[in-house]
């Protein structure tokens, strides 16, 4: 059975706005982690990889300096409470598991100390936490 496009617009309204707004929160995703690895720069850290997928899922901001390997979780929302809300469990759990294929597939990573910061992002500011979660 064919439908026209007229016909499938009529049925799905919906789907226009919800790929506006993932395409607009994918861009703002983005900007907050170029301002993020912007910030680490100047605090001296290279940023290894950026948006780094891997099978475990992706990595936002891979960054070192001499002796510290940091994997950060960028968090762009409208308050730091949201921001911080949305590091679940879940997400922690695969940042941990993509975090170790990474390792694996770049043994010159490897650091004496390795961490994992979180970077909560809102209008009008960053707010950096060194070692937010750990694996237990």
């Amino acid at each position: 059975m064919r439908l026209n496009a007229r016909y499938n617009e009529n049925i799905f309204p919906q789907h226009a706005p919800a790929k506006a707004k993932r395409r607009a929160a994918e861009t703002l995703g983005r900007q907050a982690e170029d301002e993020v690895a912007g910030m680490l720069r100047q605090k001296g850290y290279a940023i290894l990889a950026v948006r780094l997928k891997t099978g475990a899922g992706e990595i936002d901001i891979v960054a070192a300096d001499h002796k510290t390997l940091i994997f950060v979780e960028v968090k762009a929302r409208p308050s730091f409470a949201e921001a911080a809300y949305a590091l679940s469990p879940r997400q922690q759990a695969r940042l941990f598991q993509a975090a170790t294929v990474a390792m694996a597939c770049h043994d010159n990573w490897a650091r004496p100390e390795t961490r994992f910061d979180a970077a909560l992002v809102v209008p009008g500011g960053i707010e950096i936490i060194e070692d937010a979660f750990r694996l237990n």
